[in-house]
C-alpha cells in the first residue's frame, strides 16, 4: 500500500509538522521533488511531494504559486523553514487551506535526503509486494487452470484475488461467472460487448470499473471483470486471461478428442462389436450404459446438434452419427434427453428400444427411421413403435384393421363401459409416452400409482406383455383405427 501523507507525517524522527490539509492526508505519495522554482509544473506528473525552502517565494508570490501547485496535482508540499524563512509564510498557508492542500512544515534538523529515503523505502516496499502478489496470483491461477478446477475455478479464484466480480462470455452469452450472483451484470454488458472486436475495454458501470479483455481462442471469449485494479491488479488479470485462453483451448481440443472416440465407439456397436466398444469405453474412463439400451437419433441444424452434444456431456453416451447425434443408455434417459433436446430447439428425434447388444444396429437404423418422421411432421421426438406402427396401418385394409383393433381391445373397453376406469385412454397416453408413467401420469391428470393401476389392470385383460416391444406395436395399430 503506498505512503499516504498521513504516513509520513507520523514518521518522528523527521519530525513533520501538518499546517493544512488534515482531511486530504490520505493522499498516496508518487515520489518526492525537491525544487526552487517557483513554476516548476513542466516538471511534474502529478501526486508528487513537492520539498522547497522557499528561496524565491514571499507573502507576496506565494498564494499564486499555491495555485500553480495544486493546478499541477501535487500530493502536497514540504516547507523547509530555519533557512530563508524562519516559518512557512502566513500568505502560502492561508491560500493552501483554501484550496485543500496539504503542507507539512519541514524543520532545520530535517534534510530533505531523510523525507526523499523515507518515500523511497515505501514505494520499493510496496513494489516488491506487488511483485510478490503477482508471482502468487500466477501459482494460484495456474494450479487451479491445470488441476480440477478448470476454466470455472479460475474465474472464482480471479474475483478472489481481485476482490470483485468477473465473467466469462461466449460472445454475448454468460458461460462462467463469479460469484453467481455476478450473471446480473451479464445484459448490462451487452452493448459494449458488441463494441468490443478485440484487445481490452474499460468503462464504468454504476460507478464501478469493469474492464473486457477478449481471450486468445478460437472461439470469440471474452473475460469481464468488475474491480477497482491497481497495477499488480491488472496485471493478475492479463495472467487470468493467459491462462484461460489456454486451459478453454485445452478443454475444446479434449472435448473433440473424446467426441471422436465416442463416434468411433459408436461405430463399433452398429457393427457388431459390443464386448470391443465397452471396454475401451471403459478403459478410457467412461461408464458403459447397462442392456437393454434405449437408442435416440436427433435430426437438426449443426447449431442444434453441437448444443446437443455440450448438453450431453459428462451424462449419457451421447455421439455424432453422420448429420445426426445418437443417444444410448437405460430408458430413464429418454426424458431428460429430449427436454435437452426440447430446450435447445430446432431438433426432431426418434428413440427405439429397449435393445439388446446384438440387437443394436436394429436399433439404430429404427430411431434414424423414427426420427425422420419426427422431422416430417414437427414433433420433438416419435417412437419406432409408433412410426412402425402407422406404416403397418397403412398396409391393412379398413375394414380388417377395425375388425383386429375390436378383438384386441375388447376387454379394455367392456372394462371401460363399466365405468370403473379408463383403460383405453390410458393405454394410448402411456404408450404415445414410451412407457413413463410420470410424463403420461401427468398427461392425463392422474396420479402415477392410479396409472400404474390401470396398465396392470389393461395387461391381465389382455393376458399380454406389455414390457414385448412386439406387443406395444400391435396395441399401438389397434388404437389408431
Amino acid at each position: 500500500m503506498a505512503l499516504t501523507l498521513a504516513g509520513l507525517a507520523a514518521e518522528r524522527p523527521l519530525g513533520l509538522r501538518v499546517l493544512t490539509g488534515e482531511d486530504v492526508l490520505d493522499r498516496p505519495i508518487g515520489w518526492v521533488h525537491p525544487t526552487e522554482l517557483t513554476e516548476p509544473q513542466a516538471f511534474l506528473e502529478g501526486g508528487e511531494l513537492l520539498l522547497t525552502t522557499g528561496l524565491a517565494l514571499d507573502e507576496t508570490t506565494s498564494p499564486a504559486y499555491v495555485r500553480r501547485l495544486v493546478d499541477a496535482g501535487v500530493a502536497g508540499l514540504g516547507f523547509g523553514v530555519g533557512l530563508s524563512h524562519e516559518s512557512v509564510p502566513r500568505s502560502l498557508v492561508a491560500t493552501a487551506a483554501s484550496v485543500g492542500l496539504p503542507v507539512l512544515e519541514v524543520p532545520r534538523k530535517t534534510p530533505f535526503i531523510a523525507i526523499t529515503r523515507a518515500v523511497s523505502r515505501a514505494v520499493a516496499a510496496d513494489e516488491y509486494a506487488a511483485t510478490v502478489r503477482v508471482g502468487r496470483a500466477q501459482q494460484e491461477l495456474t494450479r487451479t487452470a491445470v488441476g480440477q478446477g478448470g476454466p470455472a475455478g479460475v474465474l472464482r479464484r480471479l474475483a478472489k484475488l481481485v476482490d470483485g466480480w468477473v465473467l466469462l462470455f461466449d460472445r454475448t452469452t454468460v458461460t462462467e461467472a463469479a460469484p453467481a450472483s455476478a450473471r446480473a451484470y451479464g445484459p448490462s454488458l451487452r452493448e459494449e460487448l458488441e463494441r468490443l472486436r478485440t484487445g481490452t475495454r474499460v468503462f464504468a458501470l454504476d460507478g464501478q470499473e469493469v474492464v473486457l479483455q477478449t481471450l486468445d481462442t478460437s472461439a470469440r471469449r471474452v473475460l469481464a471483470v468488475g474491480a477497482s485494479l491497481d497495477t499488480a491488479g491488472r496485471h493478475i488479470v492479463n495472467t487470468a486471461v493467459s491462462v484461460l485462453s489456454l486451459a478453454l483451448e485445452q478443454d475444446r481440443a479434449q472435448a473433440a478428442a473424446r467426441q471422436a472416440l465416442r463416434t468411433g465407439l459408436l461405430e463399433l456397436l452398429a457393427g457388431g462389436q459390443a464386448e470391443l466398444a465397452l471396454r475401451v469405453l471403459a478403459a478410457t474412463g467412461g461408464e458403459p450404459p447397462r442392456a437393454p439400451w434405449s437408442v435416440l437419433v436427433f435430426l437438426g441444424p449443426p447449431a442444434a446438434r453441437r448444443k446437443l452434444l455440450d448438453a450431453l456431456e459428462g451424462e449419457v453416451f451421447a455421439a455424432r452419427s453422420g448429420a445426426s447425434v445418437a443417444v444410448v443408455g437405460a430408458g430413464t434417459v429418454v426424458d431428460a434427453v429430449a427436454e435437452a433436446a426440447l430446450r435447445i430447439g430446432g431438433l426432431h428425434g426418434g428413440v427405439a428400444g429397449p435393445v439388446s447388444a446384438a440387437g443394436f444396429a436394429a436399433g439404430l437404423e429404427q430411431a434414424e427411421l423414427a426420427a425422420r418422421a419426427a422431422e416430417a411432421e414437427g414433433k420433438i421426438l416419435v417412437s419406432a413403435a409408433e412410426h412402425t406402427g402407422r406404416g403397418l396401418l397403412s398396409l391393412i385394409e379398413p375394414v380388417v384393421a377395425q375388425a383386429f383393433a375390436h378383438g384386441v381391445l375388447a376387454p379394455l373397453r367392456r372394462h371401460d363401459e363399466t365405468g370403473r376406469g379408463d383403460l383405453v385412454e390410458s393405454l394410448r397416453c402411456w404408450l404415445e409416452h414410451h412407457g413413463h408413467w410420470d410424463v403420461a401420469a401427468a398427461r392425463l391428470g392422474v396420479h402415477r400409482h392410479t396409472l400404474r393401476n390401470r396398465i396392470t389392470k389393461a395387461q391381465e385383460l389382455l393376458g399380454r406383455d406389455l414390457d414385448s416391444p412386439g406387443v406395444r406395436a400391435e396395441l399401438w395399430v389397434a388404437l389408431q383405427t
